[in-house]
């Protein structure tokens, strides 16, 4: 088996392993893609104005996220129906993750039930949530994260209807028989279609999921649940400033990872700003287009606390279930340390905007 030394050559292999319309569903963007592209080509803009002599030894790269220690300031993000990429799904990627030392995020659309993966791996999790038009619903999801141990609830914003993924359209998407949206409740498993062909599973989630969302929305969260409440989906700084105030612990910056509204701005244009304005006042993450180790530098010297990687992680599900996982966070490990060795930062701390050519 050919052994990959970077996330592209993953990413290819990921792609010869899947069904082509499971890769389509995980890779593509909405519309013309070129947010999906800008989120990549973004960060290859900025260019790195490097350091020397500099005395770096070790480099230091554990943090805390929200209070939870990780080995290093990557992370994995949300991504939906992970048993189309291996037999063990979420599960898989639960304990990739925490062999590496950090935390994972599982999405509302799972394949894979949220107590099953607290069950089944000791790692720190995060839940990712989304707002039903069924206030009860939503809550009995809450609620069944706090018993199962879940340390924060990730507050999806930027989906109150899903972008048109037109790969999708054209293959029709569906997902494969025997694999379902795990953590529905029975209600709303009732009400599924029969074929859940793309248009059809869009159809369905958008009589499911409030699209008014607002924020007495956040507000209504966070009064609910004892958990802290991230808000993903934020590329503004007066919509980070509001959520901030409104008690959001954190503010994640992302744009769906270019999957809702194309042309928009991509994450690390986004992330600078915002982390000026939110200050010491909660923490910062990004996710979208992160591959490689000088990516994770630029987010972290633009003010981020920690990055988020979603696509990456199916690539390495898909190649190699949990050791897969494990090899993707590895390779992006090594990278960071390489290129904060090479910038002259001995920890994360002393990254910053000094970093960024003028």
């Amino acid at each position: 088996m050919t052994t990959p030394i970077n996330i592209f050559e993953f990413e290819a292999l990921a792609r010869a392993a899947l069904q082509p319309a499971a890769f389509d569903y995980y890779s593509s963007g909405a519309h013309d893609e070129i947010t999906l592209h800008r989120n990549r080509v973004a960060f290859d803009e900025l260019a790195l104005h490097y350091r020397v002599l500099a005395g770096v030894g070790e480099v230091a790269l554990a943090t805390t996220l929200l209070g939870t220690q990780v080995s290093m300031p990557i992370a994995v993000a949300p991504t939906a129906f992970q048993r189309m990429a291996h037999t063990d799904g979420e599960l898989a990627t639960a304990r990739g993750a925490h062999a590496a030392g950090t935390l994972m995020t599982l999405s509302t659309l799972a394949n894979t039930t949220l107590e099953d993966v607290a069950r089944g791996s000791a790692g720190a999790r995060w839940f990712q949530l989304y707002i039903y038009r069924d206030r009860e619903a939503t809550l009995e999801l809450v609620h069944r994260a706090e018993q199962a141990g879940y340390d924060a609830l990730v507050l999806t914003v930027d989906a109150p209807l899903l972008g048109v993924r037109e790969r999708d359209v054209r293959n029709q998407f569906s997902l494969p028989a025997g694999l379902s949206i795990a953590n529905l409740t029975a209600s709303q498993m009732a009400g599924l279609p029969e074929v859940e062909s793309e248009s059809g599973l869009a159809a369905y989630f958008a009589d499911l999921l409030e699209p008014a969302l607002s924020w007495e929305t956040l507000d209504w969260l966070i009064a609910a649940t004892t958990l802290p409440v991230v808000v993903k989906g934020v590329v503004r700084v007066d919509d980070a400033l509001h959520a901030v105030a409104r008690g959001a612990a954190a503010v994640w910056v992302s744009n769906h990872g270019g999957r809702q509204l194309d042309t928009s701005i991509s994450t690390i244009e986004a992330v600078g700003p915002i982390a000026a304005a939110v200050g010491d006042d909660a923490e910062v993450y990004l996710d979208g287009g992160v591959r490689r180790g000088t990516d994770v530098v630029k987010a972290l010297a633009l003010g981020a606390r920690a990055v988020f990687v979603g696509r990456p992680i199916l690539w390495g599900l898909a190649h190699g279930g949990s050791d897969g996982v494990g090899q993707v966070l590895g390779i992006l490990r090594a990278e960071l340390e390489l290129a904060m060795t090479l910038c002259g930062a001995s920890s994360i701390d002393d990254l910053g905007d000094w970093l960024l050519a003028p």
